[in-house]
């Protein structure tokens, strides 16, 4: 895992808003399904699917942030394994003022559509074209690739 430290509202660099998310998956050694969850919210995302988590508050790590937004968003408590490495230093891109990063994540709880989602669903990584058919937010699909090459080789390994 990497650690950046806390985000703070004077960071510098391009991308002012830190969001987290987590590639949910059912065993961190040998992934066979991926968590994935639609939202229902703001209207012009409603339908699309994403990874859960959300944005990082001022003094909290990436980490603190995404175990966080697990438990307020799914009702889980997740243990954070390796982060997927973004394109940047600050992770994947999602706007021009906004990046995210991701980690691999499991948990033993049952996770439930809480907060801003209005369907959870385990994808089989057997299928990965499956997996990239879903009407993902955009910003989403370069992750969603990466993941998928990254995760094949955890199997494969």
């Amino acid at each position: 895992m990497t650690e950046t430290g806390p985000v703070t509202p004077d960071r510098e660099g391009p991308h002012r808003v830190m969001v987290v998310g987590a590639a949910v998956v059912d065993d961190a050694r040998r992934p066979g399904r991926l968590l994935v969850a639609r939202r229902s919210a703001p209207a012009a995302l409603a339908g699309l699917w994403e990874f859960p988590g959300g944005k990082v508050e001022p003094g909290e790590s990436g980490e603190d942030a995404l175990v966080r937004e697990l438990d307020e968003e799914l009702g889980i408590t997740a243990e954070l394994h390796e982060e997927l490495p973004g394109p940047s230093t600050e992770g994947w891109p999602l706007s021009g003022t906004a990046a995210m990063r991701v980690w691999v994540a499991t948990t033993g709880d049952r996770p439930r559509a809480l907060q801003d989602h209005d369907e959870l669903r385990w994808v089989d990584l057997d299928d990965p074209a499956a997996v990239t058919a879903l009407p993902w937010i955009p910003a989403d699909l370069p992750i969603v690739e990466a993941l998928l090459e990254r995760l094949a080789a955890l199997r494969d390994g």
